[in-house]
């Protein structure tokens, strides 16, 4: 609750002061520039780097694997295109830091230790399948599992009839 009473109480003020100091060093109008500048920049690289990562899902789909990184990845771009087109130097530099090719799939390596992600699919014949990749902070081992629900066990077993002892 304390990091969410920083983001959205402190973080604003802080830009307003260092928007306010900016503006006072090298203009207002220059202030107002740079950010626009930088939002439009920011939207152009999320934009490329979005498609990147999207081509690279879609690889790793086509050949039967899971692309938990790249979705961990354009979780990060949508957070970056976010914070890029609000106003401020802080959140523009988060938002580039989230949104660079080289710093972005180390920041969602660590998002993904700390992640669970489930997929359930339907299979040609009717069953449902889950794939659960798990990982935790204690080891950056990836367990996957699946399981394939058939109707009616109970049919294979025998009668209580045919339990009996013969005459």
């Amino acid at each position: 609750m304390f990091k969410l009473f920083l983001l959205f109480a402190i973080l604003p003020i802080v830009e307003i002061a260092i928007l306010l100091n900016v503006g006072e060093q090298i203009g207002g109008w220059y202030t107002v520039a740079i950010v626009i500048l930088t939002a439009f920049a920011g939207a152009q690289l999320v934009r490329q780097q979005g498609l990147s990562t999207l081509m690279q899902a879609q690889q790793k789909m086509q050949s039967g694997t899971m692309p938990g990184q790249e979705m961990a990845e354009g979780l990060l771009l949508v957070i970056a295109g976010i914070l890029l087109v609000t106003p401020g130097f802080i959140t523009d530099g988060i938002g580039f830091l989230l949104s660079l090719p080289m710093t972005r799939p180390i920041i969602a390596k660590g998002l993904l230790k700390h992640l669970s992600v489930k997929v359930v699919t339907q299979s040609f014949n009717g069953n449902y399948t889950q794939h659960q990749t798990h990982s935790n902070n204690q080891s950056e081992d990836i367990i996957e599992g699946e399981f394939e629900r058939k109707e009616n066990p109970a049919e294979n077993l025998p009668l209580k009839d045919d339990l009996r002892k013969p005459d």
